[in-house]
């Protein structure tokens, strides 16, 4: 060996052995690279290809679907929005009333997402920066009310809403997604405000601004990534949810939302395939566009605050 290296010297080469050709780490890292995109590849596929049948059996007729259910690809002369125009047709004139779910959906939706915030925004703020008994304990306090599943409070809050007289109406199915939703967006506002340095509110403070002024003028502009993240996903959660939907809601069909008239069209059987699939797409559409146009943003407010240093 010693040889070898003296006679690379003389020659002017490099006096260190060049790496194995088929070495361990090169074939590995070949191997996971090629992996890595087998797997990216099925994943894709596996969740776009239904949302992309879904979107095919929408836009095709009845008839043609029965002939050939398997068809991956429609022609031009083929496509119909006859499905999508049953679906938001209004129950009068022989359709499904899509329009009005929609309505439905999107008032509760946002008003849980205003209402939250209101609530979760000065909560989590408080907890971040106020010294209070059990303020270390406060965090996982909330987090243990989702250990809990919720059909244990159906029978209660159905009873105690049809005492109140909210049964049905859309308010009462606002005030229980805001209080499902106001634990964890407090947690995850806290994480956040946490990551905002306290020398500026202080500097803010010298400069004459109160608590209040503080966090209007220094915090909530800081926080604004997490404040948007956090109320994108109340939407998605207001937007999708069933359960309470179906308890209070079941008996007035005007004050349904998207995702219980959905559930009502795959439980009948006098109802196509077809519309079924268009009042699918109707559903589903509204969160992906959100969900892409925002995904960055999305991404970075529900990580930050994961990590300090």
């Amino acid at each position: 060996m010693s040889t070898d290296v003296a006679a690379r010297r003389r020659s002017g080469g490099p006096d260190t052995e060049a790496p194995p050709r088929f070495s361990r780490d090169r074939i590995e890292t070949r191997v996971f690279g090629v992996l890595r995109w087998v797997v990216i590849a099925v994943v894709a596929l596996a969740c776009i290809f239904p949302f992309y049948y879904m979107v095919i059996l929408s836009f095709r007729e009845l008839d043609s679907v029965l002939r050939d259910p398997g068809a991956l690809w429609v022609g031009l002369d083929e496509i119909t929005f006859e499905s999508y125009a049953a679906v938001l047709r209004s129950t009068s004139e022989g359709g499904q009333g899509f329009l009005v779910f929609m309505r439905n959906s999107a008032l509760v939706a946002l008003g849980t997402v205003f209402v939250t915030l209101l609530v979760a925004l000065p909560g989590s703020y408080a907890v971040s920066r106020l010294a209070f008994f059990g303020r270390r304990q406060i965090g996982g306090l909330f987090l243990a009310v989702y250990l809990f599943p919720s059909i244990l409070l159906a029978i209660p809050l159905f009873v105690f809403f049809t005492r109140i007289g909210l049964r049905g109406e859309l308010l009462g199915l606002l005030f229980v997604y805001v209080a499902q939703v106001v634990p964890v967006t407090i947690y995850m506002l806290r994480n956040y405000f946490d990551t905002i340095p306290v020398s500026l509110e202080e500097a803010a403070s010298i400069d004459g601004c109160t608590r209040l002024g503080v966090m209007r003028r220094i915090s909530l502009p800081l926080a604004m990534p997490a404040i948007v993240s956090n109320g994108l996903y109340i939407f998605m959660i207001a937007w999708n949810e069933f359960l309470f939907a179906l308890l209070f809601l079941i008996e007035r069909r005007e004050n349904w939302t998207v995702s219980l008239g959905l559930s009502q069209l795959a439980g009948s059987i006098e109802i196509p395939t077809t519309v079924l699939m268009a009042g699918s797409v109707i559903l589903t559409l509204p969160i992906i566009i959100v969900f892409f146009a925002t995904q960055r943003l999305l991404t970075e407010g529900l990580t930050a605050g994961a990590e300090k240093g």
